[in-house]
């Protein structure tokens, strides 16, 4: 129920007539005035739909219908004056003179107003009663022939109408109180009317009653009996607002949390259907057409109907709704049983790769056998492949060739550093924050369940107290299970068996053994200098030169000066750092375009150093001069790198001194060869009581360096015996093998690398145990060109090779 009050001033949501509450005060002089006031007897007749205008009020009216309009305009330019007479029913759109009331109010024009909707807003005062007699004029508005009316006065020295005002004056306010829509300024209002017609009237126009109601009270002629039925309509009021208080405060105490909330929802629920419908049953349907779609087996489809039905009967203010739904979003994208068509034209395929990639022939080979199995089984359990080898020799980059020439999605994860197994598996979703593993949301982005998936450093999982990553990565990788692999946010198996995952990694040794064994290792070994010189000039140059905004024509480089560039500018396998610096001459050159500056088009040789910088030689063989002194090859995460054995001789009771930042299984190695000597002292000609009269002191310089593994064995042998027979080690000579106490040189891992590292120092002569000569078969002849192997199987062999007949000093005597 509305109050006494209309908190509105000026309505202006209808085209029609309708007023609002306006607070006016008037002297008792102006009542007189008034009241004595004259006015034609025929005036333009202005109906009004919602309510009654009474004598003294000022209220604001909004004018809408066209005759409307018309007679306030004639009036507004005329004498300002009206006759405001309300209608029997408001519904009718262009009343007649028997659809009005008899009795009206004269009212005078005080200001117009033009709305930006099209309409006017008049605001008028109510001056006088009259009796409408008869419609003189209909079009194009009504004037009718008026009678005024007699105002009562109040009567003098009556104490019942004295009550009856303060009454009226006393429930008035106590309304305005206790109703929290009625504006407190209104209180000042009430008190501040003095006249008792002017009150009886006022409260008239603004008390809470119908049109009818209202009418009445300005057909009444009677001052005390208008004021007795204002007072009565007051105390029904009054009474009204005091039980709907009551009833208020105690359903306030009575309502709990729970029925508050369900109050509120009912409330926004309807709300909601007013504006179109429940969004959460949008979201329901919108879930089931989406659901329709997709291609995934019965057990989903059941699974997921469930799980629907959970989120229809869930509080959408809920928390666990929000968890609900995104968990069904998640089943909704993700791409079951959808498969992007392969492309298995094998030439176009090994086009793409020749393209993207110089060299790595093995990876090439491997890659286009599987394309062709496929092409002929149709079918088949994508394998799990592993590139293994140095930084920067593009083992990431092939994954996106491969995915190219099969025309698949790509998808990169990059593993380094993971410590928590959810990372692989998924949350629970059992609380707020929870996501399915990375896995599973790559799959959801590539947006089909046959991607070429990338596992980028997987030897860099680490494990910690959440658990083992690297143990929740041997169901993903398994060809015999990852059919079925359970996410623990999803909640179901999926199939991942035709995911083609190609792993990455520097260093086998940091794979547990169970995940290794999963996959099928391609060593993808580092680069020579012929390989890098054709690789900077197809694919690094052209892509800097492109991302330096400078033309073709712009730059260019010898061969010479990207031979010295990667010999003595970078240290590696990959070609990573050759990029950098091949920027940095890029760079160089946008300066000087942008700068002004006169410039050769070829960068030489020696412009390197203007540029660059002075670079670093690489590492050369040093010399045979001193005996004890022999090079070695080592593997590296950089690549293959040549290192030289020292050893020195003191007198001494036979202790073994090893310094240069040795692993265990290094200085295992040169425990070995020492002992393998002092058994053996005839195979190089010394007396056996020599070694305990000497301290040996072997060092591997760069100390800052950490080394380690078994592959410095031979090497540490022969600079011993070269050492206590000090019988010259053969010139230009490197070697590398694992050595056992019985003398059988062992096969070693790196080759590739290190016999690159070897041409790289101008070495001529590798030893390397016979059983690696398989690994030397695999390269390139022209990468061999300048070499010559000897394979051995025993350390004897080794000795006769490696030592010369040529002193340095005399042997080592036991004296």
């Amino acid at each position: 129920m509305n109050d006494i009050f209309d908190k509105s001033i000026i309505s202006l949501g209808s085209p029609d007539d309708s007023d609002a509450e306006f607070i006016p005060l008037i002297t008792q002089e102006e009542e007189d005035d008034m009241h004595n006031a004259k006015f034609p007897s025929d005036i333009p007749i202005l109906p009004l739909r919602n309510n009654v205008l009474f004598p003294g009020v000022v209220i604001p009216i909004t004018v809408g219908r066209d005759k409307s309009i018309d007679l306030i305009k004639h009036a507004n330019n005329s004498d300002k004056v009206v006759g405001v007479v309300s209608q029997k029913n408001p519904e009718i759109e262009d009343p007649e003179g028997k659809d009005l009331h008899s009795i009206g109010t004269v009212a005078t024009i005080l200001r117009m107003l033009k709305m930006p909707d099209g309409t006017s807003t008049v605001i008028i005062q109510g001056k006088r009663r009259f009796e409408l007699e008869k419609i003189t004029q209909e079009k194009p508005f009504l004037r009718g022939e008026i009678k005024l009316c007699k105002e009562a006065k109040a009567p003098k020295n009556s104490k019942e109408f004295t009550a009856i005002i303060q009454s009226m004056k006393e429930l008035s306010l106590k309304i305005i109180k206790e109703s929290p829509s009625i504006p407190s300024e209104a209180q000042f209002a009430i008190k501040n009317i003095d006249s008792p017609s002017f009150l009886i009237n006022f409260i008239s126009s603004n008390m809470n009653a119908d049109v009818a109601t209202k009418q009445k009270m300005l057909d009444e002629m009677d001052l005390k009996k208008r004021a007795m039925s204002v007072l009565q309509h007051l105390t029904i009021e009054a009474q009204q607002l005091e039980m709907r208080n009551e009833i208020q405060t105690r359903v306030k105490v009575d309502l709990d949390k729970q029925q508050r909330e369900y109050f509120l929802n009912q409330q926004i629920k309807t709300i909601q259907e007013e504006l179109g419908g429940n969004p959460q049953e949008q979201d329901v349907e919108k879930m089931r057409e989406r659901a329709a779609k997709k291609k995934w087996s019965k057990k989903v489809a059941e699974m997921f109907d469930k799980e629907l039905n959970r989120l229809q009967r869930s509080n959408p203010q809920g928390a666990e709704y929000t968890v609900q739904l995104n968990y069904l979003d998640l089943l909704l994208d993700l791409p079951w049983d959808e498969y992007t068509v392969d492309n298995l034209d094998l030439k176009r395929a090994e086009k793409v790769l020749e393209r993207d990639h110089y060299g790595l022939e093995k990876v090439k080979k491997r890659i286009l056998e599987y394309l062709a199995v496929l092409k002929l089984k149709k079918d088949m359990k994508s394998p799990i492949l592993c590139f293994y080898g140095p930084p920067g020799v593009g083992k990431t980059s092939l994954g996106k060739s491969v995915a190219e020439a099969l025309g698949r999605k790509y998808v990169r994860m990059s593993l380094g550093g993971i410590r928590d197994e959810s990372e692989i598996r998924g949350h629970r979703k059992t609380y707020i924050g929870a996501m399915p593993g990375r896995v599973i949301q790559n799959l959801k982005k590539a947006g089909t369940s046959n991607p070429v998936f990338v596992l980028d450093e997987i030897d860099k999982i680490s494990r910690s107290n959440q658990g083992d990553p690297s143990s929740a990565m041997l169901e993903v990788l398994d060809p015999e299970q990852n059919n079925e692999f359970y996410d623990n946010y999803v909640e179901t198996e999926y199939d991942l068996s035709k995911v083609l995952f190609i792993a990455t990694a520097n260093d086998l040794s940091t794979i547990q053994g169970p995940l290794r064994d999963r996959m099928e290792l391609i060593e993808v070994s580092g680069y020579t200098v012929e390989e890098k010189i054709e690789i900077a000039k197809r694919h690094l140059l052209p892509n800097q030169i492109k991302e330096h905004g400078i033309k073709k024509s712009d730059i260019s480089i010898s061969k010479s000066t990207l031979e010295k560039l990667i010999e003595e500018y970078t240290h590696e396998s990959g070609v990573r750092g050759l990029d950098k610096v091949v920027a940095k001459l890029v760079r160089n050159r946008a300066r000087q375009i942008a700068m002004e500056e006169e410039f050769k088009k070829t960068i030489s040789a020696d412009d390197l150093v203007k540029i660059m910088g002075p670079g670093r030689p690489k590492t050369k063989y040093a010399n045979n001069d001193v005996a004890g002194v022999v090079t070695g090859l080592a593997w590296t995460s950089m690549g293959g790198d040549i290192l030289f054995i020292e050893s020195s001789l003191a007198k001494g009771k036979g202790k073994l001194t090893l310094t240069g930042n040795l692993g265990d299984v290094m200085k295992e190695s040169a425990t070995i060869a020492l002992q393998f000597l002092k058994a053996h002292p005839d195979w190089i000609g010394v007396e056996a009581d020599v070694f305990n009269n000497y301290d040996v002191h072997m060092h591997v310089p760069e100390g800052a360096t950490p080394k380690d593994g078994p592959s410095a064995g031979i090497t540490m042998l022969t600079s011993l015996a070269s050492l206590f027979t000090q019988r010259k080690v053969k010139k230009n000579l490197a070697m590398t093998g694992e050595i056992t106490l019985r003398g059988d040189v062992l096969p070693v891992g790196g080759i590739k690398e290190k016999i690159l590292a070897a041409k790289r120092a101008d070495i001529k002569e590798i030893i390397l145990s016979d059983k690696n000569k398989q690994d030397v078969e695999e390269i390139k002849e022209e990468y061999l060109n300048g070499l010559t192997f000897h394979y051995v199987s025993h350390m004897k062999e080794v000795l006769d090779i490696a030592l010369t007949k040529v002193k340095v000093l005399d042997a080592v005597s036991v004296n």
